[in-house]
């Protein structure tokens, strides 16, 4: 790797933290007092972990434009610490469910609920980058 795809990787992430605030406090919130008002307090779960996917997604799809390694390196400093913007992505909780799941059964669905909430954060991620890359035009000339 190069000193210029770390220079982009860094920048993409920084890129990437400063979309993650800003959609947080600009977007996500307000849409959730907003709802929540409507749908009533059973919905706001959904809602959240919605409007989070849509976010991350979209994050994915502005830093995925310029590199994958990016998109890597912004994903890792997420799982580490969150600044509490994503509160659904808890890499430690996660494992020490797994740890309580072996040792009583009762933690067993709750380790699933928690698993699946996070592959549906990281996959909304890296499909908003995977569809910001562009696309191969095969052109097909016939003589």
């Amino acid at each position: 790797m190069s000193s210029r795809d770390i220079a982009t990787a860094v920048g993409s992430s920084v890129l990437a933290w400063g979309s993650l605030f800003a959609i947080t406090f600009l977007i996500e919130r307000p849409l959730m007092r907003w709802t929540s008002t409507m749908l009533g307090a059973s919905w706001v779960p959904t809602v959240q972990l919605a409007l989070e996917c849509c976010g991350l997604a979209a994050i994915g799809w502005l830093i995925g434009r310029w590199s994958k390694v990016g998109v890597l390196v912004f994903a890792a400093t997420l799982a580490i610490w969150n600044f509490g913007l994503v509160p659904a992505i808890d890499i430690l909780w996660l494992l020490r469910l797994l740890r309580n799941s072996f040792e009583n059964s009762r933690y067993l669905e709750s380790f699933f609920t928690s698993l699946v909430t996070h592959a549906f954060l990281f996959g909304s991620l890296f499909i908003g980058a995977a569809l910001s890359r562009p696309r191969e035009q095969v052109v097909l000339r016939i003589q």
